[in-house]
């Protein structure tokens, strides 16, 4: 459910494996190169530092823990509604993030299980509907907008090595002011943001028949593969929140020769989402927060109240192992991951 070049990495196998062999040929100085022994040493001692895997205890890893996954509509200067930020208001919820040790995933990173971030860190999706060009436009250039959200985020990642400049942008037609998206939807999946449905006309699916439901995500797909021939959408952003009658249709259908089948599907929701290796994760009904300082209506289910209670209870968040293959955490949290994932877990 992706079009993200995720880094590969060796198997916890391979790794053991590698610094078994590098610990043998330290052991048989007929077969090293002509050096001091000392230097041989130090050598062999980078090699399997550099190989051996992270210890879980060591960082505090858990990978079954709460992620948060943040909504953003638009950047107005002066907001109209709680699914408004201001411009600066986006820009510190940012370098918070960044602060307090979190890496952005896409959605399809996130509902695959294929969370490649460093050993300690957190991660956290950042999604955007509806496709407002306060989110994302392009200058003359062929480089987003200043005072984008898009913008704005990759000059917080230039400060900040390590947050990755990527997010899920959910659209509908005519995304961010382009008469039919291909003048913007090529560079977002050349530069490693996700592109995902919210239907053609944010179409209210819950007060939609099947056949409408279909037809609705199904035009959605198709108005971002043409814009982007070849692209693989992984996901879609419920308008309003609303959940179809029949639930299985925003996960999978056909409409007009078009068929889309999707990893993820997102809800307005008000709390984090739990880690896809846990046995509650429903890629059906996948929470999110929605991004609003400490204050205003319905802020206890904000992004900034949230934060908080993460970072006051940070056994409660998903913490990276460093071992994408891996699954670890702690085996007093009374957690275990999904069945489908008992091979890959480690508990410590």
């Amino acid at each position: 459910m992706n079009n993200t070049v995720v880094s590969p990495k060796l198997s916890l196998a391979a790794a053991v494996a590698l610094v078994a062999a590098t610990c043998a040929c330290a052991d048989a100085p007929a077969q090293q190169p002509a050096a001091t022994p000392a230097a041989g040493s130090a050598v062999s001692a980078t090699l399997a530092a550099s190989s051996a895997p992270p210890d879980p205890a060591a960082v505090r890893a858990n990978e079954l823990g709460q992620v948060p996954i943040l909504m953003y509509h638009r950047l107005v200067a002066q907001p109209t509604s709680v699914y408004d930020r201001t411009p600066e208001g986006f820009r510190a919820e940012l370098e918070r993030l960044a602060a307090e040790d979190y890496v952005p995933v896409t959605t399809a990173e996130y509902a695959s299980g294929r969370i490649d971030i460093p050993a300690g860190k957190h991660p956290v999706v950042l999604t955007f509907d509806d496709g407002d060009p306060t989110q994302f436009a392009l200058d003359g250039a062929g480089q987003p907008v200043p005072g984008t959200a898009i913008a704005i985020l990759r000059e917080v990642a230039e400060r900040h090595p390590g947050f990755r400049p990527v997010a899920s942008l959910y659209v509908n037609a005519a995304p961010f002011g382009s008469p039919d998206g291909t003048g913007v939807l090529p560079w977002l999946r050349d530069n490693g943001f996700e592109i995902g449905n919210h239907t053609q006309y944010h179409t209210n699916l819950g007060a939609a028949s099947d056949q409408e439901v279909q037809q609705a995500i199904a035009s959605g797909n198709r108005e971002i593969v043409q814009a982007v021939p070849g692209y693989q959408v992984s996901s879609l952003a419920l308008p309003f929140g609303a959940i179809p009658g029949n639930t299985a249709l925003a996960m999978r259908g056909a409409s007009d020769g078009m068929s889309y089948e999707y990893s993820c599907v997102l809800l307005v929701g008000s709390n984090p989402a739990p880690s896809p290796y846990a046995a509650d994760f429903d890629p059906l009904n996948t929470p999110r927060i929605r991004s609003q300082d400490a204050s205003g209506e319905d802020s206890a289910f904000g992004s900034a109240v949230w934060l908080d209670k993460l970072a006051a209870a940070p056994q409660t968040r998903y913490t990276s192992d460093g071992v994408p293959d891996r699954v670890s955490y702690p085996a007093a949290g009374g957690n275990a991951p999904a069945q489908r994932f008992a091979d890959r877990a480690l508990a410590y």
